[in-house]
């Protein structure tokens, strides 16, 4: 008789990811700072607390509606809308356990078997799950030294017969590039004339760092029939423990998105969806407060990679990551563990986010600025003896 479970094939192929072989080994030791952590390290401001604990003590703990909360979809609704000058309605809004569960429905519904979906590599690794509907990843390399901007025409050129799907991410994880507005033009208009979906990762939407119009793929999409944008109160708000995210698209297409939905969360947590609505109809002020502080973390950060030996630095425009690239050919993982075991810093080797950036560490700066200084002091000297 055969013992165990005969998985399916999908399962077994997706990566187990070496973020977590560091943590892992960071666990294990003394003295570690990490520049891993890929979520704010700043409390959840108290009037969103307080909205967690007042729905909690009203007695919402209750199921809600499977499509979101009424107000939470209404309050997204009119946020966007507000945002960007567009007309939305809660129609055009899924509520969902976090973004990665909205971008795993967007990215295994938009492919079918044989498809292929084309995203810029370095890639956040959930876009592994497209390969469970039986999709390629069909990636475009994009470097360090051009600060890892996409060129819009190299996706363009990559679209062929099999392609069903664009997944964009701006600001990036994990290299926090923001595109330019032409780029996430170009891309949707080019996607809408072919019949292909754009999926558009937005979770770092609000943690834009320089003064410039972000592109979002509500504004730049011509419609949102073949557009899926998702993000999240985690990063804006610093609320990722309380997993309430969302998707924006047409009202054919939430509804479709609705029906898996139902069998992943049946519906999202009750008293976090209610603290949502108070992080979006509140002050919008302890947004900018974080934003200004990862702005100075970021502008320190970069100084200090331009001064350490081998890296090639940028400034990244978004979010709190930065990808800088060792020589060609180095083994990233190889120096994240050793710098690890021998200077204790734990950064995350670049390979965990596609092979072109094997030769690169994603660095945080969602942590203070002392564990900052006190980091590079270590990785700069320890940089100093390696040769490469």
């Amino acid at each position: 008789m055969a013992n165990g479970i005969n998985w399916n094939p999908a399962f077994e192929a997706l990566p187990f990811s070496p973020i977590r072989k560091m943590f892992n080994t960071a666990a294990t030791m003394e003295d570690v700072l990490h520049l891993s952590i890929g979520q704010p390290d700043f409390p959840t401001p108290p009037h969103i607390i307080e909205a967690h604990i007042e729905a909690l003590r009203d007695g919402k703990t209750r199921y809600e509606m499977d499509a979101g909360l009424p107000e939470l979809r209404q309050a997204l609704a009119s946020f966007y809308s507000g945002r960007y000058g567009i007309g939305l309605e809660p129609e055009n809004v899924l509520v969902t356990t976090g973004c990665c569960e909205g971008m795993f429905i967007a990215l295994t519904g938009a492919v079918r078997p044989g498809a292929e979906i084309i995203l810029a590599e370095p890639y956040f690794v959930l876009a592994h799950v497209a390969e469970m509907a039986g999709a390629t990843l069909r990636c475009i390399p994009t470097t360090a030294a051009n600060g890892y901007q996409l060129d819009p025409q190299e996706v363009i050129d990559a679209i062929n017969e099999r392609t069903t799907a664009i997944l964009l991410n701006s600001p990036g994880n994990p290299t926090g590039t923001v595109y330019p507005r032409e780029t996430v033009t170009t891309i949707c208009e080019a996607a809408a004339e072919r019949g292909i979906a754009v999926i558009s990762d937005e979770v770092y939407d609000r943690l834009v760092l320089d003064d410039v119009n972000y592109a979002s793929a509500l504004t730049c999409a011509p419609s949102l029939d073949n557009m899926i944008m998702s993000s999240s109160v985690s990063k804006t708000y610093s609320m990722a423990g309380m997993r309430i995210g969302w998707v924006i698209s047409s009202p054919e297409n939430i509804e479709t998105m609705q029906r898996p939905h139902m069998f992943i969360s049946t519906t999202e947590n009750t008293a976090s969806q209610w603290a949502a609505v108070a992080a979006l109809n509140g002050d919008q002020g302890c947004v900018g407060e974080m934003v200004a502080a990862y702005r100075e973390r970021r502008d320190r950060v970069v100084e200090l990679v331009a001064a350490a030996p081998h890296l090639t630095a940028y400034s990244p425009g978004g979010a709190f990551f930065i990808t800088p690239s060792l020589p060609a050919g180095t083994d990233g993982f190889d120096v994240a563990m050793r710098m690890l075991t021998e200077a204790r810093v734990c950064t995350v080797p670049g390979g965990a986010f596609g092979q072109s950036c094997g030769n690169a560490l994603r660095i945080s700066f969602a942590t203070s600025m002392e564990i900052i200084e006190n980091a590079f002091a270590r990785i700069i000297p320890w940089l100093g003896k390696q040769s490469f």
